[in-house]
């Protein structure tokens, strides 16, 4: 028998598509001018696919001492930062995980207020400063190392793993740590790809950090230089004839954007996999 497809499947459809298209046609609209000419750009004529292609554009941008440093920067941060978030994020949640936990419940009921309230700027500034952590590459990844929601996530992850799994372990004569690092994790990588994806794209956007805590502009992120660039070129060319700054400006500003998000794109792929794997298929047998 044929699935039916009614009225209502083509109005979900449609919102769907309307969606998609929506959330992509300013990002395929920004390449295509990143990589068009000045004069198909003046006249209006780029609408999705680039005009008169060339690469002026990138060149002008990665001929900026600043990208290539703050690049550098940003990858640092990311890697860094979600292996570091990773581990604290994923030992705590699976103490939290045990129930004989001494004071658990006292430990998540202070986790969960946390998504309520925090201690605000300028409190968490002044803690940051009183560590030294100003100027430092860890003022971009100590203060954000551990996020409480991604902890009760992957703290509810870990109360799903059967406990045949760990007095296995017991039994082959590892401890706690042993059995986290030797049996846990290899059976976490679902939990573990998605939230290290959570922590790596927040890090890689994150640019509030680095106008708190850094002064230095070679510790810069790559958002930092792009922000920058955006706000020093809003207005400029507005006396010039034909107003081809404004353009080369605007376009500029989309290279800019485009080299600072297609990289975390490319990420998603190799990751996408492990969401809707499951982790625990043949581990348990019987």
């Amino acid at each position: 028998m044929k699935p039916k497809f009614g009225l209502f499947d083509v109005v979900l459809y449609m919102t769907l598509l309307g969606v998609v298209l929506s959330a992509l046609y300013p990002f395929i609209y920004m390449i295509a001018v990143s990589f068009s000419g000045v004069v198909p750009v003046l006249k209006g004529q780029v609408w999705l696919w680039p005009k008169e292609f060339n690469l002026a554009t990138y060149a002008s941008v990665f001929e900026k001492p600043e990208i290539g440093r703050a690049y550098v920067n940003t990858i640092l941060y990311t890697v860094l930062g979600t292996i570091l978030s990773l581990v604290v994020t994923g030992a705590g949640a699976y103490a939290l995980s045990k129930k004989h936990l001494l004071f658990q419940k006292g430990f998540m009921i202070m986790i969960i207020i946390t998504l309520f309230f925090s201690g605000g700027m300028i409190p968490t500034f002044l803690v940051v400063r009183s560590y030294h952590l100003i100027d430092t590459i860890w003022a971009m990844i100590l203060p954000t190392a551990v996020s409480s929601w991604n902890l009760i996530v992957m703290r509810t992850f870990f109360s799903g793993i059967p406990q045949e799994v760990e007095e296995s372990g017991k039994m082959d004569g590892l401890t706690d740590i042993g059995i986290f690092f030797r049996l846990v994790l290899p059976l976490s990588k679902a939990i573990l790809a998605t939230i290290g994806l959570f922590y790596g794209v927040a890090i890689w956007n994150n640019f509030f950090s680095a106008l708190l805590y850094l002064r230095d502009a070679d510790l810069f992120p790559l958002q930092v230089i792009v922000r920058n660039m955006v706000l020093q070129g809003q207005g400029t060319g507005a006396g010039n004839i034909g107003g081809d700054t404004l353009i080369i400006d605007e376009a500029i500003k989309y290279a800019a954007i485009i080299i600072t998000t297609v990289p975390i794109l490319l990420v998603y792929p190799f990751l996408q996999k492990y969401f809707a794997k499951g982790a625990l298929i043949g581990s348990i047998k019987g």
